[in-house]
């Protein structure tokens, strides 16, 4: 049997390989995986520098899966001045084989992908290794983090959950039932990838499985310090995922797949809350469809969908909402 899906889906975690023991080893790994981002990686590239940790500590990397929106090596230069690496691809990969890339070509102890069109707010590295020499046995370390648009203004914060630096009580019960965390907001200790794999299985969804996976078998500790941002654009709502609920699919899988994590009495009622959550989720998010992408058998699909997860009052309201709109052929 394959292990791959078309050669991009990873069935399985792939393997990620210790770095050799001849490589001298910085602390950090900035991985920075790029598809057609152009726009936003400059701000991505600079919200690295700004941080002025020197080579010797830190490697950064753009990993580009042959994007077709510009020269991203070219800019790359121009911001970096020698400072950046760039590796591309050979032919466009997807998204897990370029983050398989990403921590494969990682050297440093600790990795941060960082997607290029994310930022880090100045003190980002230095609160992380403040947690990791704090409780020096934990697996990955994470702050809090600001929803931003397109432009880069703020949106809203995510709800704090802790106020001083910590491991959340109940954490693996919290993050089998929502996705708490978002993936410029973490670092994971290479070693952890070393010994659990990469991402797989689905291209929606991918971080909510690690970070569970990571959870159920390390400690993973929390600074409710707003030092990462994660941008929200159009082209989050217009994907391909969403237009063909394949977003919903994934998130079901993923469901499924967490539940080998979880304690065995925990299992029936965290699969339950997971899929309330997902439902509100895409419920909200179907009318977002409606919106962005002008298309409105895709917007009623996707709150089906939400309907198929879990019947409640806001899945309910959300179908009602998107069959109104389309009954009276409500402007876009």
């Amino acid at each position: 049997m394959s292990t791959f899906v078309n050669g991009r889906t990873p069935l399985v975690p792939p393997d990620i390989l210790p770095v050799p023991d001849l490589i001298q080893r910085p602390l950090w790994s900035v991985m920075i995986p790029t598809y057609n981002c152009l726009h936003y990686l400059k701000h991505t590239l600079e919200s690295v520098l700004a941080q002025g940790i020197n080579p010797e500590f830190m490697q950064i990397e753009v990993v580009d899966d042959c994007s077709s929106d510009g020269d991203i090596k070219a800019l790359v230069e121009q911001i970096g001045e020698g400072r950046i690496g760039f590796f591309q691809q050979s032919q466009n990969q997807g998204s897990l084989r370029n983050f398989e890339t990403c921590l494969q070509r990682s050297v440093g102890k600790w990795i941060h992908i960082l997607h290029g069109d994310d930022m880090v707010v100045p003190g980002f590295y230095k609160e992380i290794e403040k947690m990791f020499l704090m409780f020096p046995h934990a697996g990955a370390a994470f702050t809090d983090f600001i929803y931003i648009g397109p432009d880069g203004e703020e949106q809203r914060r995510e709800d704090k959950l802790l106020e001083e630096p910590g491991i959340p009580d109940n954490w693996l019960g919290l993050i089998a039932t929502r996705n708490r965390i978002q993936p410029p907001s973490i670092v994971v200790k290479r070693s952890v990838y070393e010994d659990l794999g990469s991402f797989y299985g689905v291209h929606y969804g991918e971080d909510w499985e690690m970070w569970v996976r990571i959870s159920s078998r390390y400690s993973i500790v929390h600074s409710p310090e707003y030092l990462a941002l994660y941008r929200v654009h159009t082209t989050n709502i217009t994907s391909d995922s969403f237009l063909t609920c394949q977003n919903i699919k994934d998130v079901k899988d993923v469901i499924n797949r967490i539940q080998d994590y979880l304690p065995l009495k925990d299992r029936g009622k965290l699969r339950k809350r997971a899929k309330v959550h997902f439902s509100k989720v895409f419920a909200v998010c179907a009318n977002k469809v409606y919106h962005d992408s002008k298309n409105r058998k895709a917007a009623l699909m996707q709150v089906i969908g939400a309907l198929g997860m879990s019947v409640n009052r806001y899945t309910m309201f959300g179908f009602m909402k998107i069959l109104g709109k389309i009954l009276i052929r409500y402007k876009y």
